[in-house]
Formats: C-alpha cells, structure tokens, sequence
C-alpha cells in the first residue's frame, strides 16, 4: 500500500505542477454548463428547464471525468517521462499495477472535486434531480464506469506520447470528438440512427445516459438504457477498456529501455 499512496501522492502533486491541465478539468466544464445554460433559458419553457439544467449538470460531469482520466491521467504518465522520473521507476522493484492504482485515486479525487463543484454550480443555476437513494447510489456506480473508461483511454494515450503538449491536444481531441458523436453534447434524440447506436456502446455514454435516466427519467435520456443488455455490455465495456489500458501501460510505458 505504500507504493499506492506514494503514487497517489505524487501524482497529486503532478497535477498541480501542469495547472493548466488540472484547472481545464474543473473549470471547462463548469464554464460550458454556464455557456449552455443561457441558451437552455431561451429554448426551453420554464416549466421544463430544471430538467434540461439538470442534464446538462449530468453531461458537464460526464465531461469532467473523461478529461480527468483521459487528459490528468495521460499527463501525470507523460510528465514522468519528460522528467526521467519514469525511468528511475522503471529501475525500482515497483510493480506497473500498484503504480496504476496510485494514479487512477489521484485522477478519481480530482474528478470528485471536480463533479462537486459542477453539482454546486448547476443547482445554483436551477438544476434539479428526482430519484430515490438507491437511483444515486446506482448513478455514482454508473460514473464510476464512466471514469474507468475514460482512465483506460488516458493510460494508452499517456504510454505512446511523450510530451505533456502532444498528451494534451490528442487527449483533448479524443475527448471532445467522442463527446460530440456519442451524445454528451448533443442530445441523443437529434443523433443519427448510427451514432445512437455508438452512444449506446461507448461505455461514458451509456453510463452518462443511465444517470440522466435514474434521476431525470426516460424523456430526459432520450431512451430507456437500463434494459440488461446494455447494462451488462456497458460494464463489460468499461472494464475492458481499463483492462486493454493497464495492460499497454504495463508493457509499453515500462519496458526496459
């Protein structure tokens, strides 16, 4: 455990060394559901519009979590590798795994405080949520999903590229291209019959989807994700990503140079 905590430890410490990064996880979202909500306040009826805030609360912390493990997670590994300080790991009888876990609290701690703040910011702007405990309880293991998902992503990203720069902008590519064809930025009844069927697959959607359903309800996700089918492919799809991601990290960001 203390090469965890070590990790995690120095991992947080990483994060506030690339603030540009670190603060683009946090305040980028907060600022899109601003952003948006203004245009939600002139297209929306009164009646209607603590539900259309409340998706997009949903859809900023969705964001969030993506950039969080695919942008801070894929930086924290790069940076390392800039540093040399990679190396000197390589050199220690530190297992990949353990280092791995170390990385995923710290990027799971930024997203929490990250998902916080936007939850502070979209009830302040007039989102609401309905459900019972256990709905919350099931959309926080749906986020989970989604941000498992989004570290697989990060963890091949972080193991090929080898500056902090690059990290950024093909993480930043990744993140915004997916959000827009797999219905985190756009609402999914306007999404053309193929990429609906990539939203149902894409595990953040998907998991994105189930939240809005268990604390919004059907209308408010465009459709019912919650059939076992998808429930059961979505978690399989999500560890699979984690899976394929610790895997390339293991072997392509700690091979022996």
């Amino acid at each position: 455990m203390r090469q965890v905590f070590g990790t995690f430890t120095k991992t947080i410490k990483c994060f506030m060394r690339i603030r540009a990064i670190t603060i683009f996880t946090v305040l980028m979202p907060i600022f899109l559901l601003l952003i948006t909500g203004v245009s939600v306040n002139t297209s929306v009826s009164a009646s209607d519009l603590p539900v259309a805030k409340g998706v997009l609360t949903i859809s900023m912390i969705a964001f969030s979590l993506m950039l969080a493990g695919i942008l801070n997670l894929a930086g924290s590994i790069t940076r390392d590798r800039e540093t040399g300080l990679l190396t000197k790991l390589k050199s220690m009888p530190i297992n990949p795994w353990r280092d791995f876990l170390g990385r995923m609290m710290a990027a799971a701690l930024l997203s929490l405080v990250a998902a916080i703040l936007i939850i502070a910011v979209g009830l302040a702007y007039g989102a609401r949520f309905s459900g019972t405990i256990a709905n919350y309880i099931e959309t926080i293991g749906f986020l989970l999903l989604a941000i498992i998902s989004a570290a697989g992503i990060g963890l091949v990203i972080g193991s090929y590229t080898k500056l902090v720069l690059a990290t950024f902008f093909t993480g930043l590519a990744i993140t915004l291209v997916t959000a827009f064809i797999s219905g985190i930025f756009i609402p999914y009844d306007i999404l053309p019959s193929s990429l609906q069927t990539f939203a149902h697959i894409y595990p953040i959607s998907s998991s994105l989807s189930s939240s809005i359903y268990l604390l919004l309800g059907e209308s408010a996700a465009g459709y019912n994700p919650l059939t076992i089918g998808q429930v059961i492919s979505t978690l399989l799809i999500s560890i699979g990503f984690l899976t394929v991601g610790v895997f390339i990290y293991s072997k392509q960001a700690w091979k022996r140079d």
